[in-house]
């Protein structure tokens, strides 16, 4: 018997579960991974203030406290559909179905595939995957590599691979197309970058960074940014460089590029080839909802939080009773506002339940402002209008307060 079903074990899915334990419901953690974590896993980076984050530890702290309260963690195990029954929610996993009062989605972010033409041959991967291999498995990606995409998920992944001592030979833009849009626009990929510009790793690039916020001087940097790049910890950033084919025959031998104006058109006669024998993509992250979508959870666009999300409350509750989300699943930042509204949303749940410890509704009030607090002080955005964003979601969520949504009925 459980009370509450958690899917998705990373930051939120585990803070979530904790907090909810922690009033005396009884907690049951499911993760198709093979181990805790989500993302966290492969995060290892040096705060502003000189502190390391190390996802791994942080994991571990989130596990210790999980196992204490006697939360029943499982791995391995895929969730394939969610609908309503007389107990509450109806989980089907490959492992049997599950049963629970109350379900919290904590399912995180999915990478977008941005298709380069050679993209399946071994030595091509997802920044992320780069991530993996290099944190959690301890594997090299390989000898010299190039970095397809210019993102701040990008950068944060390129120095852990520099702090590991992988050769990252260049950052390019993918060519610029349906599917890649505003990443292969360097006037677009210098505007997104700015909200990152205080992490720059030199004084005179975090000035650069400030005079480029403002659009006149910012279009003249962009039509005269240095051919070679510049350099970031040693590797250079060619934001007029596309790459549009890598290139192999039985793996990854190098990619050829082109050299691109400011807007991403293609100038002919420039093609150029760098060896390598790895690539990632970056193509950014984008809310993994499908798991709410199936459950029949109302939807809202909001391009600040990183596309489509599941209509929710600061609370983190969506319209279906019992249903909940935390975490990327409600919009794209950080790994510590994850933690955060993974424990509003226990919070929340304890106190629907009618937990004594929570029904007063002062923990969840501080939760909740603990989430802003977080937000605010957050060293990078993925998205630099996620205020907005969070504001257009809680006016939605005003907006439809008391409407009456049936479990199972897709609206979107």
């Amino acid at each position: 018997m459980t009370d509450l079903i958690v899917i998705g074990s990373g930051p939120a899915g585990l803070a979530g579960a904790i907090a909810a334990a922690g009033t005396g419901l009884r907690v049951t953690v499911v993760d198709e991974f093979i181990r805790p974590g989500g993302r966290l896993l492969g995060q290892l980076h040096q705060e502003p203030e000189g502190e390391w984050w190390n996802g791994i530890k942080e994991t571990e702290k989130l596990q210790h406290e999980a196992h204490a309260l006697g939360i029943n963690i499982r791995c391995g195990v895929s969730v394939y559909n969610i609908e309503t029954a007389e107990a509450g929610w109806r989980v089907y996993t490959n492992e049997g179905v599950l049963e629970a009062p109350f379900v919290l989605i904590a399912t995180g972010a999915a990478e977008y595939p941005i298709p380069v033409p050679g993209w399946t041959l071994p030595g091509v991967m997802s920044i992320g995957a780069a991530q993996v291999m290099t944190n959690v498995h301890r594997v090299q990606a390989g000898r010299k590599g190039i970095i397809i995409g210019a993102n701040i998920l990008a950068f944060a992944i390129l120095n852990e691979l520099q702090l590991a001592g992988i050769k990252v030979d260049r950052v390019v833009l993918p060519e610029k197309n349906a599917v890649s849009r505003q990443a292969g626009e360097p006037e677009a990929v210098i505007r997104s970058l700015l909200n990152a510009a205080h992490l720059a790793p030199s004084a005179l690039l975090r000035f650069g960074s400030r005079l480029m916020k403002n659009e006149t001087i910012r279009n003249i940097g962009t039509r005269f940014y240095p051919k070679n790049g510049l350099k970031i910890n040693g590797t250079p950033l060619q934001l007029r460089k596309a790459a549009v084919e890598i290139i192999g025959t039985e793996q990854v031998e190098g990619v050829r590029t082109v050299d691109i104006d400011a807007y991403g058109h293609v100038i002919p006669g420039t093609d150029r080839l760098y060896e390598a024998d790895f690539v990632c993509i970056a193509g950014g992250l984008y809310p993994l909802a499908e798991l709410a979508a199936v459950a029949g959870c109302p939807f809202e666009y909001i391009p600040e939080l990183g596309g489509h999300v599941p209509r929710h409350s600061e609370t983190m509750a969506t319209p279906l009773p019992g249903l909940f989300v935390a975490g990327n699943i409600t919009g794209i930042e950080s790994g510590k506002v994850a933690m955060a509204q993974g424990t509003a949303a226990g919070l929340s749940i304890a106190k629907q339940a009618g937990k004594q410890a929570a029904a007063s509704g002062r923990q969840l009030e501080q939760a909740i402002e603990h989430v802003r607090t977080i937000r605010q002080q957050a060293a990078i955005q993925f998205h630099p209008d996620i205020e907005l964003g969070r504001s257009r979601m809680n006016e939605q969520w005003k907006a439809h307060e008391g409407t009456s949504v049936q479990p199972g009925e897709k609206i979107g």
